[in-house]
């Protein structure tokens, strides 16, 4: 029979993204309507669709041997697992989210302690709980099921504590953050029995690194140019780069061709000034991975 790795992705926000990092690594994952199994082009994978905050229990189980879900789920379900690597990206940005404690403006709640007696509303109901129990306040910590920012201006709730990427939805409904109690961001993590399998380890290793070689090339671009000897070390100087730029003498020995990798807000202001320093036949490409 044929090895099988069977990976998670998460359902939900993270879903399209997830699958679109993973096409940038080199995989395409097709999702058919309904279907929690969707297809791949890797006889060595089968991918489950599964809710991220089931996640790590299913790779801790082993049901799963390995899948991507954001910290703050393992560490809400307390799960022993392998964390492989982190992935930082997010369904609006690259950016890693927050959970954050909001209270109602005015509500005269202003420090962590304030809050003692208090009712707070969350999905995120026992990291919550472990939280303020650390430090000694006490809280009555309830599950919401949805349209938490709505709680406390019922006043059903004294404070929440949500998950956010800009802030804007918890400002738009008259609230204010007072604490940040978490960042979290999708974690590559697998089973530890599936990770003292050398195949399954391999084969988990080989996706984190092209997953991660994605995310690396996120907004940067590769920049191509040919430089006259004259001006060289003056070129060098004005490059940025992750070690140093590759170059190569031409056959013209007066001239040499250089090779490097910048982010793409740098290229607007560098090429002028290559320009400046005589660079000619600069070549401009697109990256899907940086490894």
């Amino acid at each position: 029979m044929e090895k099988k790795l069977k990976f998670g992705i998460p359902k939900g926000s993270l879903e399209k993204a997830t699958i679109e990092l993973f096409e940038k690594a080199g995989w395409t994952i097709e999702v058919h309507h309904r279907n929690y199994f969707p297809e791949v082009d890797d006889c060595e994978l089968e991918m489950v669709i599964c809710r991220p905050q089931e996640m790590s229990k299913y790779v801790e189980l082993g049901i799963l041997d390995a899948g991507i879900t954001g910290k703050d789920w393992i560490l809400e379900n307390n799960s022993k697992v392998v964390v492989v690597e982190d992935l930082i990206y997010s369904k609006v940005s690259k950016k890693p989210a927050r959970w954050v404690l909001a209270v109602k403006e005015g509500s005269g709640i202003e420090r962590l302690e304030d809050l003692a007696g208090k009712k707070i509303s969350t999905e995120l109901v026992q990291f919550t709980k472990r939280f303020f129990e650390e430090r000694g306040i006490p809280v009555e910590v309830s599950y919401s099921w949805g349209a938490t920012e709505a709680k406390v201006v019922q006043g059903l709730c004294d404070a929440i504590v949500e998950v956010t990427e800009t802030g804007t939805t918890i400002r738009a409904h008259g609230l204010k953050i007072i604490y940040e109690l978490l960042i979290t961001y999708p974690q590559l993590i697998a089973n530890e029995k599936a990770w003292e399998d050398p195949w399954k380890r391999k084969k988990i290793q080989q996706i984190a690194v092209l997953l991660k070689g994605a995310l690396n090339s996120h907004k940067k671009v590769g920049l191509k140019m040919n430089v006259p000897a004259s001006n060289l070390e003056k070129i060098i100087a004005i490059l940025p780069s992750i070690t140093s730029p590759t170059i190569a003498q031409l056959y013209n020995k007066d001239w040499y061709a250089i090779e490097v990798i910048v982010s793409e807000k740098e290229v607007r202001d560098l090429v002028p000034k290559l320009l400046e320093l005589g660079a000619e036949g600069i070549i401009e490409y697109s990256l899907n991975k940086v490894i």
